[in-house]
């Protein structure tokens, strides 16, 4: 899963999520996708932003999510808001960094529902979607730095996201 930031023609923002790249290319090309504040259907992708790795320090709890744009995310997502974890969880932040909090939580549940959790087994799926040995599917999983590291040398396309339990958010 993949997810733009797209603009309306009236100047609405808005996130949509696509199973691919190619796959945001067909609908906005047919004009499938409609502005969810005034329903217009000239859409276009918003500039957006580099992503910053995170701090090799945390080890916040984390998912992998596949990505289809055919480009490899760099092994962390930006998450330079997330309070650093303590021994009972992440902190929940208070004043501006609440916002950022309140967006990634909603991100979790989001790719909570469009993605299969395969746990510990994340690299080992990965690439038996890559390599064709079973349909392919959106999944969410737990992997190593070394796992990671080593599926970006096979060139299987993933993202790690900054994880916030379901119990936390």
């Amino acid at each position: 899963m993949i997810v733009f930031t797209l603009v309306c023609s009236n100047d609405h923002a808005f996130e949509a999520w696509f199973p691919s790249g190619d796959a945001y290319d067909a609908q906005a090309r047919d004009r499938v996708i409609a502005c969810p504040i005034c329903g217009d259907r000239e859409i276009r992708k918003a500039p957006m932003a580099p992503r910053i790795a995170r701090h090799r320090g945390m080890d916040a709890p984390r998912d992998a999510v596949p990505q289809d744009d055919g480009q490899r995310a760099p092994s962390g997502a930006a998450d330079a808001a997330v309070p650093a974890p303590t021994a009972a969880g992440p902190a929940l932040p208070s004043g501006p960094a609440a916002e950022a909090w309140r967006r990634l939580a909603a991100l979790c549940r989001r790719v909570e529902a469009v993605t299969d959790d395969v746990g510990p087994r994340f690299a080992e799926e990965a690439r038996r979607i890559h390599y064709g040995e079973v349909d392919a599917r959106s999944i969410r999983g737990e992997t190593s730095e070394q796992e990671a590291e080593a599926l970006a040398d096979e060139g299987i396309a993933f993202g790690r996201l900054p994880w916030i339990p379901s119990d936390r958010q």
